[in-house]
């Protein structure tokens, strides 16, 4: 039973992980690295991540610099940058590569809120899912005469209790992220 708790704690534990991990590719005018994580260079033919092939700093609050290992990436980075829809415009000197980051409309900010709602309520539904399993565990081993039916009850509202807490710590990621957005 408590190996039941544990397991479900540290799967939800995961989704919040996963769930920052997508607030922190959403541009909030901010200048940040996480901007770039996402995307893979053709690197000798093998597309691997840009942080592996380049150095990527925050120059100032609206401004990126990428300096790849090789002057020859130089290009292929500008390509990816572009292509990946990030609304940014990388500037090359030949040897580095600058990313002003322009500042968000209104409209542009409404609708990253509106990303960051899904990506909330998404990672809302994964913490419910791994509390339905948890729950089918416990009712199992109960049918199975391993638990008692007061410990089943004990257990499924440690369970609710655990989900309950993650799920504010979400409306708390969200409420944060949301503000940032609107910031101007």
């Amino acid at each position: 039973m408590e190996e039941i708790i544990k397991e479900s704690k540290h799967k939800m534990a995961k989704s919040i992980e996963a769930f920052r991990s997508e607030l922190a590719k959403i541009r909030t005018g901010k200048a940040t690295t996480a901007l770039l994580d996402g995307l893979k260079v053709d690197y000798y033919g093998t597309l691997t991540p840009l942080k592996q092939v380049a150095n990527i700093t925050v120059l100032d609050a609206h401004t990126l610099s990428v300096t790849p290992w090789e002057k020859t990436l130089v290009n292929a980075i500008d390509k990816v940058i572009l292509q990946a829809d990030l609304g940014l415009n990388p500037v090359s000197d030949g040897t580095n590569l600058k990313i002003p980051i322009p500042p968000l409309t209104e409209q542009r900010r409404k609708d990253f809120v509106k990303l960051v709602k899904k990506f909330g309520e998404d990672a809302k539904i994964a913490v419910r899912n791994i509390r339905r399993d948890a729950n089918e565990h416990l009712k199992k081993k109960q049918k199975d005469d391993k638990i008692s039916e007061d410990l089943l009850k004990d257990a499924e509202a440690r369970v609710q209790k655990l989900t309950n807490d993650f799920i504010t710590e979400i409306d708390q990621i969200l409420a944060h992220k949301e503000k940032e957005i609107m910031e101007v």
